[in-house]
């Protein structure tokens, strides 16, 4: 690449006016700055953890008169939103909102689109109004943040909130005029919404349990709140081609489902050997000597909308290093996504293109250490996770202490119910809450003494500590009140589906149900026990509210996707069909064996066959 220095002895000898060269002069030796650190992980003096994103293959000394470039991708090629990103940064749409609240005027397409950036949804015509969608890095509340998201809720939403599979919450029903009270009052109990929507690396997960948990590897909270707070604070990372997932698997009882993620960092222990465990570097080739411990594995590009879990990348990285790596990644991807097809811009095509190698070695480049390279089987992995592990009551590795796992039907918590659980943390645990992908939330640090009391206040409170392996495993995403996309209620469908199954059924296995309204599958379908994704049914000339159903998907050891064994369903025939599926598992199984092993073991046309009988 042409040096910059360079650059400006020729810019003396172009046809440009003073005021063109001012202008030039000033830019490329900014640029000669930023070129002198160019690389995640190191500043002057050594300091680590910061970075300057890499200008790529950008041609600096276009003439003015070329077409703009987008990411190296002609402007004309573009996207809208591509084009609406490079007018106005997505985060600098504060005046708009200011102006959207005083008119009380809910945002159109190009607005919409950039209000998301806010974390603020318009979610018509599903609901004419907005919906606010927070960021909880690692899924930990305080009582008090819970007691404040109760107050949006009431004061300017419409009395719940949602928790989500990102282990985060949703607010919704809040009319323009209030956009901007609620994103203060968010940011007065020291939260944001920043970033939760569109364009953006969305709430940063981590393992449930985390240093809770006697079985766990590592403590991954830590690193999940500062690559959180790492974000927050570079501008570069609100402008990736889609939306972006990274998760932190401690290996604790619960599971975080890091393996749908587009990175997942997956905690491994390396077990000291006589002669050392040698990896090698990415950088040079050169044998690295390891040190006994827990590192983290390396997986990318899980995506189950489109039936991928992530793969191993083959790389190995000290926890420390983890914040770095994913900046590397995340700008990699910012430079080289795909910008002109918004069905093909997430990180999985980007590899597809490329293919891993060229992949780790563009994420090399932006790192000041060497990546390290490290056969899987010399790692020890996370031990399993506990079925229903995020339900009923655990030993913590504290002595004495125990954390809660309580049942919130598909998500939905009412104002009252979230201000109890603030009390019930705040007078008999720590003051903490943590919210899962499971759609639920725990109570940690409740002592030995006070568990029975906390569970019965649960159930006081309309809630649960103990329930059915079925109305345990319900998760659902909004469904067609909330989203335009969804084809059918499927939180409603799933409340309706497992208290019909609970008043017939007894399980002695964890079963999970995923309902997702439409194929981009927010809620998962396809790594449950049995997904259901909503579809429109045609019955008697009737457009009716349906699903087509899949068995045997799975997660963490266990991954698979499930296989579609039902198409078309109206959701009427949906609690008979089903029924008659359990009741068929239930006969037929082996001793012992799950729902998704005896789906596993017959193929689709057996299983209609036997479902149907």
């Amino acid at each position: 690449m042409t040096s910059s220095n360079d650059t400006l002895n020729r810019l003396e000898s172009t046809s440009f006016n003073p005021e063109q060269k001012e202008y030039l002069s000033g830019l490329f030796a900014g640029i000669a700055q930023r070129q002198l650190y160019p690389y995640v992980g190191l500043i002057p003096g050594g300091v680590r953890f910061t970075a300057y994103p890499d200008q790529g293959e950008r041609n600096l000394a276009a003439p003015a008169s070329a077409e703009p470039v987008i990411h190296g991708t002609p402007a004309s090629d573009c996207t809208k939103q591509e084009l609406w990103k490079h007018e106005e940064h997505g985060l600098d749409s504060w005046e708009r909102l200011l102006a959207h609240a005083e008119q009380n005027k809910l945002p159109d397409e190009e607005n919409t689109f950039r209000f998301r950036f806010h974390g603020l949804f318009n979610v018509s015509p599903a609901q004419n109004s907005l919906m606010l969608r927070c960021r909880i890095p690692a899924g930990e509340l305080s009582c008090s943040q819970m007691r404040g998201l109760a107050d949006i809720s009431e004061a300017w939403g419409d009395g719940r909130a949602a928790i989500t599979t990102r282990s985060n919450l949703q607010i919704r029903e809040i009319q323009p005029k209030n956009a901007v009270h609620v994103l203060t009052h968010l940011a007065s109990v020291g939260l944001t919404s920043r970033g939760s929507g569109v364009d953006n690396v969305r709430n940063i997960t981590a393992s449930p349990t985390a240093g809770l948990d006697p079985q766990e590897l590592l403590d991954v909270r830590p690193f999940a709140h500062a690559l959180h707070h790492y974000i927050l604070n570079h501008r570069d990372l609100y402008d990736l081609p889609r939306k972006f997932n990274i998760a932190f698997e401690g290996g604790g009882t619960v599971d975080t489902v890091a393996d749908t993620n587009d990175i997942g960092f997956m905690a491994a222990l390396v077990k000291e050997e006589p002669r050392g465990v040698i990896g090698k570097s990415l950088k040079d080739g050169a044998s690295v000597t390891l040190s006994a411990g827990v590192y983290f594995r390396v997986e990318v590009c899980g995506i189950t909308g489109h039936r991928q879990f992530a793969m191993d990348s083959g790389i190995i990285v000290k926890p420390s290093e983890a914040c770095a790596v994913s900046a590397a990644v995340l700008r990699v991807f910012s430079e080289h996504g795909d910008r002109t097809d918004r069905k093909k811009a997430r990180l999985k095509y980007l590899v597809d293109k490329w293919g891993v190698p060229r992949f780790l070695e563009a994420v090399q480049s932006r790192l000041a250490f060497p990546l390290v390279q490290l056969d899987a089987s010399l790692c020890e992995r996370r031990p399993p996770s506990v079925r229903h592990g995020h339900i009923g009551v655990f030993r913590q590795r504290q002595k004495g202490r125990n954390w809660i796992g309580v049942v919130v039907p598909v998500g939905i918590l009412t104002t009252r119910q979230m201000r109890r659980l603030a009390d019930l943390a705040e007078h008999y645990g720590s003051g903490a809450l943590r919210l899962t992908p499971w759609q639920n939330l725990l109570i940690p640090d409740v002592p030995d003494a006070y568990v029975d009391t906390v569970k019965r206040q649960l159930v006081r409170a309309g809630l649960h500590h103990d329930a059915t392996q079925i109305l345990g495993g319900l998760v659902a995403c909004t469904g067609n009140n909330g989203c335009k996309w969804s084809n059918s209620d499927t939180k409603g469908h799933a409340l309706k589906l497992g208290e019909h199954l609970s008043q017939r059924l007894t399980l002695d296995q964890p079963l999970n149900m995923h309902f997702t309204g439409c194929p981009n599958s927010c809620a998962q379908h396809y790594m449950g026990d049995i997904g259901f994704q909503g579809v429109r049914v045609n019955v008697k000339s009737e457009n009716v509210e349906g699903y087509n159903i899949v068995f045997g998907g799975g997660f963490g050891a266990s991954q698979a996707v499930a296989k579609q064994v039902f198409t078309g369903i109206p959701f009427s025939d949906v609690p008979v069909l089903m029924e008659k599926v359990f009741t068929a598992y239930l006969a037929r199984r082996n001793a012992g064996e799950s729902f998704s092993s005896f789906t596993r073991r017959h193929d689709v046309r057996q299983l209609q066959e036997m479902f149907s009988e």
